[in-house]
């Protein structure tokens, strides 16, 4: 019995957190702004609204542009430090 009891709190609680997470992104959709219980909630879990947005269009052309590009190899960290500089 006390297995049973288990499963179902641990998928209760699971229901609960997706349906946080889908109130707080709806919130945060309208208002751009994450209230600071809200904050506490989503760093407890590892997750913010912006995961749920799609990637820009900017942003995903320059993913395709960098994959098109021949990667920079370094012998050493110290070089790859001075190429960024």
């Amino acid at each position: 019995m006390k297995e049973e009891f288990k499963l179902d709190s641990e998928l209760l609680a699971k229901a609960v957190v997706r349906l946080m997470k889908r109130d707080i992104f709806v919130r945060y959709k309208q208002t751009g702004e994450i209230t600071d219980e809200d904050w506490e909630f989503c760093e407890r879990i590892d997750w913010h609204p912006v995961d749920e947005l799609p990637l820009k269009e900017e942003f995903v052309k320059r993913l395709k542009e960098a994959r098109k590009e021949t990667p920079t190899r370094f012998n050493s960290v110290d070089e790859f430090f001075e190429a960024i500089k």
